[in-house]
């Protein structure tokens, strides 16, 4: 890998289109992402429980989504699916902007769940129909950093700019979220309205043969999507529960903490993930895998050791040093797991192969709040430490596992044809 120029150049015209917006398009997510349950809450009055109830509506309803999503992706094409999903998270978005009762608040978090079940399932298949090899593996990565970039940046400005004695701030973030929407739509039926994520079956294999049931009994498949749900259960799951609720209940910083803290984990994303992409360039993936599992591992002990000294300046910066050294794991999974994927899927499966992959993301993502909550709630503290580590070192254990199941080419080793005399 050649540097940043190096990567640009090796891209085709559809890559470059895709991740050239990619931080715009994001921007708008950010600005809603971190208060969307204070607007439910605060601002439009729904008491606490239910407005975390209709939040996890988004979660649920894209776990749903995502098994016929991948289906319909390999039938009609990522990009048609893709144009539907946007379609859904603008409206969504839009009627969320004047939810001024649960029920409407419901159909639009329905409508946003929708687009998140086909968006992951979609954009993944796109963009291996666009780039392979080791090129997409660094795609993964670079597209991970950006999309980090525009949700930070959306999150610093939404904080600035909302205010819960004004709702028609909400209302303007909510619409600004829809409005960027349709820049992804306008690339698909433009610059990569000829691009292509469907194809015939091989001659033999038919629909059933290339179906989730015979999918999901690969042991490759079995074995990295036990994988990522366990990533997810101790990783994104806790972003939004556990973490939060440890940093404030136990280790006892204020919440400008907790916001210095997410601030520090989009810093070193945007700042490390391309050097950690040309280190790992050709390395196998799943010893990527095991190094990311001991970095979590080591991320969540030093948000344990936080316990022993609240309220304190030192309990502000090992939770500010969480959330950095856990940043740095995620520089090293996210380019690896979509990548596996993707190289064991073909062309016409490709979008079942990626929706199994956001299937198991999104459970380990419901699960691990439930987890957290069970735990925390009941003031076990040093248990709830206790399962996170001992779940890194099983990621870890799972990686080799996998690593037995798959080929060389899938596990990112670059095989090189030995010279002629």
């Amino acid at each position: 890998m050649n540097g940043i120029r190096g990567f640009w150049r090796a891209l085709p015209t559809e890559g470059r289109w895709l991740l050239s917006t990619v931080a715009i398009q994001t921007l708008g997510r950010g600005l809603t992402l971190p208060f969307t349950i204070i607007y439910l809450h605060e601002v439009r009055g729904f008491d606490l429980a239910l407005s975390g109830t209709l939040m996890g509506l988004i979660a649920v309803v894209g776990l749903i989504v995502t098994g016929p999503g991948g289906s319909l992706i390999d039938r009609y094409g990522a990009r048609t699916i893709l144009i539907i999903g946007l379609a859904s998270m603008i409206a969504g978005c839009t009627l969320l902007a004047f939810a001024t009762n649960p029920g409407v608040a419901a159909v639009g978090l329905v409508l946003i769940g929708v687009n998140f079940g086909v968006s992951w399932p979609g954009f993944n298949a796109l963009i291996a129909s666009v780039v392979s090899g080791d090129l997409r593996q660094q795609y993964f990565g670079i597209n991970f950093a950006l999309v980090n970039l525009g949700i930070g940046i959306g999150g610093v400005i939404g904080g600035f700019y909302v205010n819960v004695e004004a709702p028609e701030t909400f209302t303007v973030i909510f619409l600004v979220d829809a409005a960027s929407c349709l820049i992804p739509v306008a690339l698909l039926l433009g610059p990569l309205r000829h691009v292509r994520t469907q194809s015939v079956a091989p001659a033999g294999e038919t629909g059933e043969a290339s179906g989730y049931l015979q999918i999901i009994r690969r042991p490759a498949v079995i074995w990295v999507s036990l994988l990522t749900f366990v990533a997810m259960f101790v990783g994104y799951g806790q972003m939004e529960g556990g973490f939060p609720a440890f940093a404030r209940q136990v280790a006892e910083v204020p919440t400008s903490t907790i916001g210095f803290a997410f601030a520090a984990n989009t810093l070193v994303i945007v700042l490390f993930q391309f050097s950690v992409l040309k280190w790992i360039s050709g390395k196998r993936r799943t010893r990527v895998m095991w190094i990311m599992a001991l970095v979590w591992a080591a991320s969540w002990l030093l948000l344990g050791a936080t316990g022993l000294v609240p309220d304190t300046i030192a309990a502000s910066i090992g939770v500010i040093a969480f959330m950095s050294v856990f940043a740095f794991g995620e520089t090293l999974l996210q380019p690896t797991v979509p990548a596996v994927y993707n190289d064991l899927a073909s062309d016409h499966n490709r979008g079942r192969y990626n929706a199994v992959n956001a299937a198991a993301f999104q459970g380990g993502a419901i699960a691990g709040p439930i987890a957290a909550g069970l735990l925390l709630d009941h003031g076990l503290h040093a248990v709830f430490i206790g399962v996170m580590v001992v779940c890194c070192l099983g990621i870890g254990v799972m990686a080799l596992a996998l690593e037995r199941r798959i080929t060389p080419s899938v596990n990112g080793v670059v095989e090189t044809q030995p010279a002629v005399d």
